[in-house]
C-alpha cells in the first residue's frame, strides 16, 4: 500500500442505533443507504444491525477520507459500495460520484478496515495517490 497520502477518514457507529433504524424503516433504511449487493449480505447474517452498521460506518469513513478533492460532497451513500475480497478482507467499490471524483484526481485507492464489537462498529478509510 505504497502511496502519497491523500485523506483519511473514521466513524464509529453503534450497533443498536443501526437495529433500531432497521425496526423502524425496514428495507426504506437498507434501500436509502446500501447497494442491492449489500443489501444482500446484511440481511443474510443472523444478525443484520452489525453489518449494517459496519457499511455505515465505513461509508462515512469513505466520505471523510474523500473530503481532502475538490467537489466532494457530491457523493452519495450508494456511490460508496463495501465489498468483501477474497478471504473477506473489506474492499470498497466507487461508483457515481465518487468514481468519477477519483478518476478526475488520480490514479487514486481507497482502502478500509472495519471492526466491531457487540456494541459498535468502526471503520476507517485511507485515500492514496499513486
Amino acid at each position: 500500500m505504497a502511496g502519497e497520502l491523500i485523506g483519511i477518514g473514521i466513524d464509529l457507529v453503534d450497533i443498536a442505533r443501526a437495529d433500531e433504524m432497521i425496526e423502524r424503516f425496514g428495507d426504506r433504511a437498507l434501500r436509502r443507504m446500501l447497494t442491492v449487493n449489500e443489501i444482500e449480505y446484511v440481511v443474510s447474517m443472523s444478525f443484520p444491525a452489525m453489518h449494517f452498521a459496519a457499511r455505515i460506518a465505513a461509508k462515512e469513513a469513505g466520505f471523510k477520507a474523500l473530503q481532502a478533492l475538490p467537489d466532494a460532497a457530491h457523493v452519495t451513500w450508494r456511490d460508496l459500495e463495501v465489498l468483501r475480497a477474497t478471504g473477506g478482507r473489506p474492499t470498497m467499490k466507487l461508483h457515481g460520484a465518487a468514481e468519477d471524483l477519483v478518476r478526475r484526481h488520480g490514479p487514486l485507492s481507497l482502502h478500509l478496515s472495519l471492526t466491531h464489537t457487540e456494541l459498535s462498529a468502526g471503520a476507517v478509510a485511507v485515500l492514496l495517490k499513486g
